[in-house]
Parts: C-alpha cells; structure tokens; sequence
C-alpha cells in the first residue's frame, strides 16, 4: 500500500514528464517560427540583392524549393517558402524594435545574433524556467503566424496576437474571432483610448462597459434570419451552445440560471439568462429580444437590475450590470430612457458573420471623426485668450 510520500514521489515525477512534454512542444513551436523567420531574412535579402538580376529573382524560390526538398523531403514548398518571406517582412520591424530597445540600438547583425542565440539557448535543463526565452518574440504557433501575419492593420493583427496567446486560443478558435471581427465589434463599443489599449493589451475587463460587443455574432446557433423563431426557441439555442456563447460573451463569465424567477411585491418576474462575471465581480442579466427593443424593455430591466442590486447581491460584489440582446437597437431611445450613469446596455445580435469589410470602413469612419473632434478642440484653445 502507498503511504503519503510515495504518493508524493510519483506525483513530482508524473509533474516532470508533463512539463517536459509541454516543453518539447513550446520548443517545437519556436523552433519552426525562427526557422521560418531566417529563412525568409535569407530569401529578402538575396532577392533584394540579385535586383538588377530579374530572370533569377523570378526563379529564386522554385529552385529553393526543389533543392530543399531533395534534401529534407517535405516543409518547403514554394508556397512554404513565400510565407517565410511574408512571414519576415510583416514580423521584422517589430522584432527589430524588441531586440534594439534590449541592445539599446544595436545593428542589424546584433540583432540576427540575438534571435540565433535564443534559438540555440532552448535546451530541456530549461524545463519550467521562462527565463530561457523571456526576450523571445514568438509566443503561438507557426499555424497562428500563418493567419496572423495576412492581417494587414498592425494594431488589429496584435490585437489577436495578444488575445490568442494569453487566452490559448486554437488556430480554429483564432479564425473564428477574426472572421467574426472581434476587434472591430469591440472597438466601436468602446472610446479611442481604449480602442489603442486593445492593440497592446487585448480586451480588458475593468468596468461595465467592457463586456459590450456591437453585434454579439450568434452564427453558431444555426438560425437564420429569414426563419421565424420565437424568444424561447432563441433561449433554448444559447443554451445547447451555451459553451460557445460563453467564449463570445468574453472572459469571466459564468452560467448561473436560465429563467431565473424572483418575486417582489407577490408579482412573478423572469429573466431569461442569469451570468456571472469573476473578473468584473457582478452578475449579469440578460433579457432576449427577437425584434426592435422599446423603451418599456429598457424599463423592466432597469427593475430587474434593482432587484439584484437590493436583494441579491452581497456588499463585497459590485453593481449588477443588464443587457437587453435584441434584435435591432435605437440609440436614442436607449439614451433617452436610461440615466447617464446607468449599468444597463443594450446590443444588437446577428445570425451571420458580419461583413468585414463593412465594419472595417465604420472603424475608420468613427476612429477619423474623433480625431477630427480633438484637432478642432485643440485649435479652439489655441485660439483662446
């Protein structure tokens, strides 16, 4: 029979084999991103040196390839090899800074030095130590890069780059939240600075208001828009994909009640989905709304807020934060209903994948008129006495 130490002994070891199994595969992970980086360094610089030389450039990387793969059999396709190249020339201007602001302005075969000694500092004696690659610049895997790397706006690219690395987002996960223009629907529900703090810190959640997505993209729910579906039949669909719509609601949620009913004043009221937010410390209150929300719903969530607030919550938890899911929203009504300090939101959702494109040119539009506000801001105090 085992006493407590032998189960303590097996345990340490079973703990060594789990790190060095996530270990060699961080490791494998890494070591394909630097692979793929200096490969696509070598391929920039050798096209931009044969130039003057067009008949070899446009044949440089077919024959790359067949070489390669004489010699390694596989990975190094044509198409592999101009993802490496795509690959440098999006990621090198930002690795180029790191590594500069550690060698305080170093040159660039300083800089190639310290990415190839990082590369060869990655050892198993380093298991459990995250010193050995503290300054390395690549954090996902080279499937991630290949989706990252296409997203044109830097400050959106590390947006998700951010967001995948410190939520552990699969590369499936990761396409989702980029074709569901995660960042876009969050950046028109927040103000700019916090629409520059997305880029550096991913989405943050520090008050009410950062549980807010414009629309909540519910493709999963396998609705249509053009099928008749009712409030319950809607429900009941978030609730067999209550996993998913947990991950699209955002970070910290927790599934407390599916119509929750409380009674005040010997009258029955229901709210149809009740959550928990770790990070913010509140509950949550959802009411479904399949059409166009009027103002006698922003009201009966206004009483279900207070009710939580007065009789639920305890003193250590903050204030209960409803949001009305519907259909169509009319800002104004909503702003003209509700108090300006209120923690009651109203968001649209949508069956489909919003157009991204469409939401893109909106983000520029709102991002410009901002701008714009501030610079006539600014010129009207210069002008001042």
């Amino acid at each position: 029979m085992k006493n407590q130490n032998t189960n303590d002994f097996f345990e340490n070891v079973a703990q060594i084999i789990e790190k060095a199994r996530r270990f060699v595969g961080r490791t494998a992970d890494l070591t394909m991103c630097v692979t793929y980086y200096e490969i696509g360094c070598l391929i920039v610089e050798e096209e931009q040196g044969g130039k003057a030389r067009a008949e070899y450039g446009r044949g440089l990387l077919a024959e790359l390839s067949a070489f390669l793969t004489e010699r390694f059999k596989k990975g190094f396709s044509e198409t592999n090899l101009k993802n490496a190249r795509t690959f440098y020339q999006v990621y090198s201007p930002s690795i180029r800074q790191i590594m500069s602001d550690e060698l305080k302005g170093g040159d660039k075969a300083q800089i190639r030095q310290t990415i190839s000694d990082e590369f060869q500092s990655i050892s198993l004696l380093n298991i459990g130590h995250s010193k050995s690659v503290k300054t390395y610049p690549f954090r996902l895997g080279w499937s991630h890069y290949q989706i990252l790397m296409r997203i044109k706006n830097d400050d959106e690219r590390r947006f998700y780059e951010v967001e995948a690395e410190r939520q552990g987002w699969t590369v499936d996960f990761l396409k989702r939240q980029y074709g569901s223009s995660l960042y876009e629907r969050l950046a028109l529900s927040r103000n700019k600075e916090e629409v520059m703090r997305l880029a550096k810190e991913g989405q943050t959640m520090e008050e009410p208001r950062s549980v807010l997505k414009n629309p909540l993209v519910l493709e999963f729910l396998d609705l249509t828009e053009d099928t008749a579906y009712s409030e319950t039949d809607l429900e009941t669909a978030i609730i067999s994909k209550l996993s998913q719509f947990l991950l699209e609601l955002g970070k910290g949620f927790l599934f407390e009640a599916r119509q929750k009913r409380f009674t005040y004043d010997e009258e029955h009221f229901m709210v149809d989905l009740v959550f928990y937010n770790r990070l913010l410390g509140c509950y949550v209150l959802i009411d479904l709304k399949n059409e166009k929300i009027k103002h006698q719903d922003l009201g009966q969530m206004q009483m279900y807020v207070n009710y939580y607030d007065r009789c639920v919550k305890t003193d250590k938890e903050n204030p209960t934060i409803g949001i009305l899911l519907c259909r169509e929203k009319n800002d104004s009504i909503v702003e003209m209903t509700l108090p300006k300090d209120t923690n009651i939101y109203a968001s649209e959702y949508s069956l489909y994948l919003p157009d991204k494109a469409l939401l893109q040119r909106k983000l520029a539009e709102w991002v410009k008129e901002f701008e714009d506000a501030q610079d006539a801001i600014q010129k009207n105090e210069d002008v001042q006495p």
